[in-house]
């Protein structure tokens, strides 16, 4: 499992860019919009909730809001933003810490299941998931496709995105289906700063089948949050998962 040291002080601080990157309006919208549908007049959960960059919107949009969070730093970070009144959060990994209550929504988002670094585990979010909602209820997960159609012959990282003061690639172990990224950020003067994380990369049929396992069937998948249709060339899905109703 990703250890929470990973997210440490300073990056729960860096993470955070108000109204740009992962933040701004037009990212964030359009996933409050779709969880606060299907979480259908009830109560959600979010899995690895971080500093609530989606949960406080989804709050503020009259959805009951609970998190679950390995990282202390991640938390300190969105208690600046909502006390705990606001937004209950449990201490734990997504796997297997409980929270108490029912909920009509689980949600995962940004590719985190993938923090999870063996397949069991990844199961075991599933099972988690399912532990934790109502007959009819539903488990979201937002997700890269990993872009090994891009890896040559010997080649083991791919650039996935540039732009000014910026650079991120992603490495591949095939073998074992491991993937860590690289954030490269420069500065004015040319000074680098690095970040990394590792992930073990799921393919959507693979997610189904984790799903299944666990006692859900696949509702919808969308290449977005706002409902594109999903193809091969699509770069990331938003997988809608439902216990049956019973």
């Amino acid at each position: 499992m990703l250890r929470a040291p990973i997210w440490d002080a300073e990056t729960a601080e860096r993470y955070d860019t108000p109204g740009t990157g992962m933040f701004a309006p037009d990212v964030v919208g359009p996933t409050v919009d779709r969880l606060a549908e299907l979480a259908a007049g009830g109560r959600a959960l979010e899995f690895a909730v971080g500093t609530g960059r989606v949960a406080v919107p989804l709050a503020e949009r009259g959805v009951p809001v609970t998190g679950i969070e390995l990282s202390g730093p991640m938390i300190d970070r969105l208690r600046t933003k909502v006390d705990e009144a606001a937004i209950p959060v449990i201490a734990g990994d997504m796997a297997t810490t409980a929270a108490p209550g029912e909920y009509t929504l689980v949600y995962l988002v940004f590719n985190t299941i993938s923090n999870l670094l063996t397949q069991a585990e990844q199961v075991e979010c599933f099972r988690n998931a399912a532990r934790h909602l109502v007959p009819g209820g539903r488990f979201v997960i937002e997700l890269w496709v990993p872009e090994l159609r891009k890896l040559p012959p010997g080649q083991q990282a791919v650039v996935w995105h540039t732009e000014p003061g910026y650079v991120g690639l992603d490495t591949y172990d095939v073998l074992h289906q491991y993937a860590e990224s690289y954030h490269f950020r420069f500065d004015e003067s040319g000074q680098a700063r690095l970040s990394r994380s590792p992930h073990r990369y799921i393919w959507p049929a693979e997610l189904d089948l984790m799903a299944q396992l666990a006692g859900f069937e696949l509702e919808t998948r969308h290449a977005d949050w706002a409902g594109a249709e999903f193809t091969a060339d699509s770069r990331s899905h938003v997988s809608v998962y439902r216990i049956p109703p019973g």
